[in-house]
């Protein structure tokens, strides 16, 4: 919980506002987004010393040195009168670098970290847990963030830089609050099965592994879709509904509502049923998401507040369900040799494509830039398109999903079956129970 109320500041809304403060056009802003994924590739080098370091000792370090790169991003706003605006952005995405370098390096040894502390049978549950906790922490840290910003009126609107030391030195005290508790976890020896050898790693072998495969596809997919999402919602937000950033921030914490939701809807249920039509059904809730979003952006909906807390809040859901459901069926099909090798490149495949999507989606946006034109009764412009493209990304991400390969995992349709079926028969039961 204190990291994510660490992470969020740096990686989330608040850096992007802070990057538009700057002047970033679209491009910059999806590289400050896709900055954090795409630097997870450096777990591919990182994999073969865990063995020689340990889990334990690799993530400690990794956290306390991204720490201190966000106290030097808390001087960043300051420089201002010295360096100028275009200095600034230079410094804050050379820190971002740093910053994203240290927590990719040290996130190749989280999975396997966790995978032995946590039993098979209780990995639904506990990831859903996590993802829950992770999202309880990160609507309080967006909330404290856009007080500090303005959020209200009781601040100057927009933000000065001021505001924004504030943000990233709150990001600093709580993640040094988050060592305090890293240090509490056991350690799990390295097996002796894992630990690497002399020998060359048969990456291409790794990936053609038949279920690994279909897994590393499905996160392709995903991340092209999800990746850009955050970032240019809250783009649309400031141009196309022209919001203070505080109300932005404010609107953007309601995501981690529906992330509060993800033990509820996934803790039982991807023990029960499996993380195959999780997935599945994660995917087709994406695409009538971004559908919300594109007849917003078309002009079909008028973007107000309750509209657009509407498809804010599946957006956390989804992101959380989707990280509990594709972190258990990697634990699960995995093999056991190699398995430190597996996850690096699952993580890999899975973040970049993650990174790689704003970068993309930004190049899009600025390249159709003010174009606006109407056709079947929509406007297309740069945000209409971009929704528009996600959508189908999407679709494709669910056809992806039903190639996955999962041991006694049941179909879409059974989950769909239990959760607006049995579940509201299990909720009213107990109700007349109480009444009775």
């Amino acid at each position: 919980m204190f990291n994510a109320l660490s992470f969020q500041v740096i990686l989330g809304g608040p850096m992007v506002l802070y990057a538009k403060s700057l002047q970033a056009n679209a491009t910059i802003l999806g590289v400050v987004a896709g900055m954090m994924p795409l630097l997870t590739i450096s777990q591919i080098p990182a994999a073969a010393y865990l063995d020689r370091i340990g889990y334990k000792r690799f993530v400690v370090s990794g956290w306390t040195a991204r720490i201190a790169f966000a106290f030097l991003m808390a001087l960043t706003p300051l420089a201002g009168p010295w360096i100028g605006g275009g200095g600034q952005l230079v410094l804050l995405l050379s820190l971002l670098f740093g910053f994203n370098l240290c927590r990719g390096i040290a996130s190749s040894a989280w999975l396997p970290w966790i995978t032995g502390l946590v039993p098979l049978e209780l990995r639904g549950r506990y990831l859903a847990g996590d993802q829950a906790a992770s999202n309880g922490a990160s609507l309080l840290c967006f909330l404290i963030v856009a007080t500090l910003l303005g959020a209200g009126g009781f601040l100057p609107s927009p933000a000065q830089p001021w505001q924004f030391m504030l943000a990233f030195t709150f990001s600093g005290m709580m993640g040094v609050a988050s060592l305090h508790f890293l240090r509490q976890m056991p350690d799990t020896p390295v097996p002796p099965h894992e630990r690497a050898g002399t020998g060359r790693v048969p990456w291409a072998a790794i990936a053609a592994h038949p279920p690994f495969r279909k897994l590393l596809e499905l996160n392709a997919v995903w991340s092209l879709a999800y990746g850009g999402l955050t970032t240019f919602v809250v783009a649309f937000l400031k141009s196309g509904a022209d919001l203070p950033d505080g109300s932005i921030l404010v609107l953007m914490a309601v995501q981690f509502l529906g992330g509060l939701g993800a033990y509820w809807f996934g803790g039982r249920r991807l023990d029960l049923h499996g993380s195959k039509p999780a997935l599945g059904f994660i995917m087709l809730a994406g695409f009538l998401v971004a559908g919300g979003w594109f007849l917003m952006a078309a002009g079909i909906w008028t973007p107000r507040i309750p509209l657009v807390l509407t498809f804010i809040v599946p957006l956390g859901l989804l992101n959380a369900l989707h990280s509990a459901a594709n972190n258990r069926l990697a634990m699960a099909i995995v093999p056991r040799l190699g398995r430190n090798h597996f996850f690096a490149l699952f993580m890999v495949v899975w973040q970049v494509t993650l990174g790689l999507s704003p970068v993309l989606w930004g190049l899009l946006i600025d390249t159709v830039g003010g174009f606006r034109g109407l056709a079947l009764g929509l406007e297309w412009n740069r945000y209409s398109l971009f929704f528009g493209l996600v959508m189908v990304s999407f679709l494709g991400a669910f056809r992806a999903s039903l190639r996955l390969e999962e041991p006694q995992a049941a179909g879409v349709e059974t989950l769909l079956r239990d959760l607006f079926i049995q579940e509201p028969r299990r909720i009213f039961t107990r109700a007349l129970g109480r009444n009775a």
